[in-house]
């Protein structure tokens, strides 16, 4: 079917629905609402003050708080159920979206999401599941800016190593979409990862074993991570905005030359509360944790 809609100017939705339901039923799709909850990450993010935040498409069966789940290489127990008006439910049926509080950490667009019986059950899994990306990880081949210039003086394509951090799902996967598109005959970028939240040791470590670096699009790494990546020579972009980022890679591609943008990080600190003042704006109370 086809339906020309508009959401700006509301044209045509109300048909779009009616043609969704139509061909529901022609192809008698149906869910069982009385089994174990089996769904779909859409999106994931890190919430300050709510922790990881992942959007679930219910496909079959009914989602309820306190259900143990696993998803992906991630595993938890459901704390919240959020509606898309922001309210709090109890139970999210078939073909519902939820936002799902209770992740230990962010999930990948795309992961399944499946309830499962106990928390022993959950935490195998995950272990099994994070130890076969450990090995596959393992497998990146390791590069340096050497052989790269060599194979491109002899006419093969020079890889670029790339670990991408940023603080939305959508957003990294953009990023790995634009710079993967930038990739030429003489330089390739390799996205060897892509994760949401802070930069860790474990990115550094990942970054530094294939002799890439690692872009941090509206994230920061932790304070060991950045001091590990000090030690070790691990270069780390910070970004905000994307267009600055896909031309720096523009850059680095064009020439496999560093971006002339660099940060120097000289102090730390921690915002504790915001307060609005009438005449001055916003006020930050900051707490510093290192540096000045």
């Amino acid at each position: 079917q086809d339906v020309e809609i508009s959401a700006l100017k509301k044209i045509n939705l109300e048909k779009l629905e009616n043609a969704i339901h139509l061909q529901s039923e022609l192809l008698k799709l149906t869910s069982n609402p009385n089994r174990s909850a089996r769904g779909v990450i859409i999106e994931s993010k890190l919430e300050k003050g709510r922790g990881p935040v992942a959007t679930v498409l219910v496909q079959k069966g009914t989602l309820k708080v306190g259900d143990i789940f696993i998803s992906g290489s991630e595993w938890g127990k459901v704390k919240a159920l959020i509606n898309d008006k922001g309210k709090n439910i109890k139970i999210a049926p078939p073909s519902f979206p939820t936002e799902v509080l209770g992740f230990d950490s962010n999930p990948l667009a795309g992961d399944d999401f499946i309830v499962v019986e106990s928390e022993n059950i959950a935490r195998k899994i995950a272990e099994y599941r994070k130890h076969i990306d450990i090995q596959r990880k393992n497998t990146v081949n390791k590069t340096n800016a050497e052989k790269m210039f060599d194979n491109i003086s002899e006419g093969k394509a020079a890889i670029l190593p790339v670990v991408i951090k940023a603080d939305v799902q959508g957003s990294a996967e953009a990023i790995d979409n634009s710079i993967t598109k930038l990739s030429t005959g003489e330089v390739e970028a390799n996205v060897i990862f892509k994760g949401v939240g802070a930069i860790t040791e474990s990115d550094v470590a990942l970054a530094n074993s294939s002799n890439g670096f690692i872009l941090g699009f509206n994230v920061r790494a932790i304070p060991q991570a950045r001091d590990m990546a000090k030690r070790d020579g691990v270069d780390i972009k910070y970004y905000s905005i994307i267009y600055e980022l896909i031309d720096d890679m523009k850059g680095l591609l064009g020439g496999l030359l560093k971006p002339i943008i660099k940060e120097e990080i000289t102090g730390n600190v921690e915002i504790r509360k915001v307060f609005s003042i009438s005449k001055s704006g916003k006020v930050a109370g900051c707490f510093v944790k290192e540096g000045k």
